[in-house]
């Protein structure tokens, strides 16, 4: 059960990285972040309870790390085509599985180890795609974002694994939102304080509500599918990366990116990949 539950976590996931990137025409990055972690907020507000203080800490923690994988991953869209970046945001699994099975003593069976090497080998053939329209992996500093990006949500991804096993999901969902947006609003003042630059205005988009719907949804189906017994975080993780085929799909259409023939070759080994790990499951 819960892998489908990451499988339903993956499709949201990818819608959600659209949202963004449309939400990016009329708002900065921190706006759009924070306009959509307050609509979480008070989504999941029905579920806020009072609970241990180092409960709080540690969420506070996940927080941070979350926050910092948000911003630099936003960073990374704004810079990037659509489908670039989340090519750059699908190899965050490398380093969790890895260090899910160093960390946490997970085993993989057979068919789960090929459907691994399945997705790895799409990654590299995505990587390729990407250099061939020119994107210089040294020196854009949008692929340095997603760098960032993705060692920040391998580390969130691992602190995942080890906190759910004490708190209940919608309680670590409903708090984490409510402190990255506190860290968020403390970035937008600082920034107003003791930037140079004149603040730019916020504009209201609808799709922000959308979006951050979008997130909230994806964001409870991941936390269960990771409380369910027997989950594997590494496993879980290479699932959602199955958002890139939605982002895929939809950055092609909608944003008229360019290199689709070789990405959407690399696509379909990743989606055989996925299809043994869930099978294997």
């Amino acid at each position: 059960m819960w892998v489908w539950l990451a499988v339903a976590s993956a499709l949201l996931l990818g819608f959600y990285d659209v949202g963004k990137k449309y939400c990016l025409r009329r708002n900065g990055i921190l706006y759009v972040l924070l306009g959509i972690t307050l609509c979480s907020v008070l989504f999941l507000s029905p579920f806020l309870q009072a609970g241990r203080w180092p409960d709080h800490l540690t969420l506070i923690a996940k927080a941070v790390l979350v926050t910092v994988s948000w911003v630099s991953g936003l960073a990374g869209i704004k810079y990037l085509p659509l489908t670039t970046a989340s090519t750059l945001k699908a190899s965050r699994p490398v380093l969790v599985v890895v260090l899910s099975m160093l960390i946490f003593d997970e085993r993989l069976c057979a068919m789960q180890w090929a459907g691994v090497l399945l997705v790895f080998s799409a990654l590299f053939m995505l990587g390729r795609s990407s250099r061939a329209e020119g994107i210089s992996f040294v020196r854009n500093k949008g692929v340095l974002y997603m760098l960032l990006a993705i060692l920040s949500g391998a580390a969130s991804a691992l602190w995942d694994k080890h906190i759910i096993r004490g708190m209940a999901p919608l309680f670590i969902q409903s708090w984490t939102n409510v402190y990255i947006a506190a860290i968020l609003l403390l970035l937008i003042a600082g920034k107003a304080l003791f930037s140079r630059e004149k603040p730019e205005p916020f504009r209201f988009d609808g799709m922000l509500l959308l979006t951050a719907l979008v997130i909230t949804a994806s964001d409870a189906l991941y936390f269960y599918s990771l409380s369910g017994e027997g989950a594997l975080l590494s496993v879980i993780t290479l699932v959602r990366r199955a958002s890139v085929i939605v982002t895929f799909v939809l950055g092609a259409l909608l944003f008229k990116e360019h290199g689709i023939r070789d990405k959407a070759a690399a696509l379909a080994v990743m989606l055989a990949g996925l299809v043994l790990l869930v099978l294997g499951s």
